[in-house]
């Protein structure tokens, strides 16, 4: 049947034409845009993901410029304090070189003077961006990663980087929860010399009873106890430390006379730091040895019998022989058990004769360095006559206190919450113009030495740490453009063969049209 009014072939010829268009419209949208998913409406749920993953790159472009800045700030840091370490070093030269005595000593404090000050206008200046590592005790966080969950969730997180102070600030005592036990001193807390010994009691506490405590020169002693039959001929042997002393039982036999042969014996001897006396049939051994002890063990040939006691010690047992009894050193201790632990802001104070000496941790310090704290603002104090040392022994570190003058009052305080010590506490305070000086700057330098080399260590490590996450951030940026890309982005080889092939159908779309449009023309001839 044919109409003039229904041209069915028409029809069909511009619906396949207006797809024709429709496609070749789509097309030239993806050549101009790059993109085969350029809106929603293209594909609702793959635009939906790309958009999430766009902003996470915005995000992580972010964060590489936070580590770019983090990892200048931190190599400032590390350079201040490899120099600090090189001019510390220097120092050091200097302090060796006033160890002899024909030295000009003075001209050598000028030259540490000067390099001290040199070290304060490095870790003063050790800024970027106006943040200084190397001064102050606060950590810094640098955004480091934007962590997605399977449910969509997000979180940050960082790099903390730990300050590490190399500035000789005194810092300041807390008046927070106190460090100082509740129970007195007891007879088994105390040393042999009965001087002040602080022993911790608990974790960071330190076992005192807040009392002054008698400080002095007097040596620790121990007694050995002569009893039995001694007889003609028999010899009686001490040992002390790395000297012997014999002595022969002549006509008399007492304890008494024992007793004082050997004290000849020993006075005769000349051991440093040893003096023996006697009262009646005791011989009473002191040590004047600052921080060392010394070992002592006796013996005789004879049916006589040798006792030692220590004071503040169970009594020995009577024989023959006794074996090595450890007289310690006369110095006072402050000692910090095995489970010591120090939190940022725990401080010290040791009192000697009314003068304070404080040293405040700061974040991961531990008891080695509150101790070696304690013992810099010690030494830094010009006190005559006192001498410091710390020890490790038993897993535990001490810091022993000697005075070789007459006494004084000795205490020991702490309190939580201070401000942090600066890590080169006391260098501003080295003095090399006197014998006790140079010997105290020695072991202080050192101290220091290591503190500079700790802090370029920690720097160096999280500077490597933050190399590795701007790496990291930057494949990972490059990956998730890798996938949006794989998503939205248009094949230009396929667009580009769609293209001429819909060219093509477009022509013969729009030939088939004009095809079908003309049919109702035949219909003319039936009415000719």
């Amino acid at each position: 049947m044919s109409s003039i009014l229904t041209n069915n072939s028409a029809m069909v010829a511009l619906q396949t034409l207006k797809s024709i268009n429709k496609n070749l419209a789509m097309t030239q949208n993806e050549i101009s845009t790059g993109k085969s998913i350029s809106s929603a409406k293209d594909n609702s749920a793959v635009w939906a993901i790309s958009k999430v993953m766009e902003s996470d790159v915005a995000g992580f472009k972010a964060i590489s410029e936070s580590l770019s800045l983090g990892e200048s700030t931190v190599a400032v840091a590390r350079n201040a304090s490899e120099t600090t370490t090189d001019l510390l070093t220097q120092i050091k030269e200097k302090v060796v070189a006033a160890q002899e005595e024909n030295v000009d000593r003075t001209k050598i404090q000028e030259d540490i003077d000067a390099l001290v000050g040199q070290v304060g206008s490095v870790t003063g200046a050790a800024q970027f961006n106006g943040l200084n590592l190397v001064a102050g005790a606060e950590s810094v966080s640098v955004l480091s990663s934007l962590d997605r969950g399977e449910n969509g969730s997000v979180a940050s997180n960082s790099i903390t980087i730990e300050r590490q102070d190399l500035t000789s600030n005194a810092g300041t005592l807390g008046t927070g929860a106190s460090l100082v036990g509740g129970t007195a001193l007891t007879a088994g807390d105390t040393d042999v010399s009965g001087g002040a010994v602080t022993v911790v009691s608990g974790a960071n506490r330190v076992a005192d009873d807040s009392s002054t405590q008698d400080f002095s020169s007097s040596g620790n002693a121990m007694n050995i106890t002569f009893a039995g039959t001694a007889a003609t001929s028999d010899v009686y042997t001490l040992n002390i430390g790395d000297s012997q002393v014999d002595f022969t039982v002549g006509a008399t036999t007492t304890a008494a006379a024992v007793a004082s042969g050997l004290q000849a014996q020993i006075a005769g001897a000349g051991i440093d730091n040893i003096t023996a006396s006697v009262t009646g049939g005791v011989l009473t051994i002191t040590s004047t040895e600052a921080f060392d002890t010394t070992s002592i063990s006796g013996q005789t040939t004879g049916a006589g019998t040798l006792q030692a006691d220590l004071p503040n010690a169970a009594a020995g047992a009577a024989g023959t022989s006794f074996s090595a009894v450890e007289l310690q050193g006369r110095a006072s201790e402050v000692t910090f058990a095995q489970n010591t632990s120090v939190a940022a802001g725990d401080g010290y104070r040791v009192s000697i004769g009314g003068a304070n000496f404080d040293y405040v941790a700061s974040a991961g310090e531990t008891a080695e360095d509150v101790a070696k704290g304690l013992k810099t603002a010690i030494d830094a104090g010009g006190l005559d006559d006192i001498t410091t040392n710390v020890k490790f022994e038993n897993n535990q570190w001490t810091l022993q206190l000697d005075n070789s003058g007459s006494a004084i009052a000795l205490e020991v305080d702490g309190a939580a919450g201070g401000t942090a010590t600066g890590g080169l506490f006391g260098l501003d305070r080295i003095d090399v113009t006197t014998d006790q000086g140079v010997s105290d700057a020695l072991s202080n330098i050192e101290t220091m030495i290591d503190t500079s080399i700790d802090a370029a260590a920690a720097f160096g490590s999280a500077q490597g740490r933050i190399e590795t996450q701007s790496d990291f951030i930057s494949q990972l940026t490059d990956s998730l453009k890798s996938g949006i890309g794989s998503l939205v982005d248009a094949d230009m080889e396929e667009v580009s063969a769609r293209l001429q092939a819909l060219q093509t159908q477009q022509q013969l779309g729009v030939q088939s049209l004009s095809i079908a449009n003309q049919a109702p023309q035949t219909i003319l001839s039936l009415f000719r």
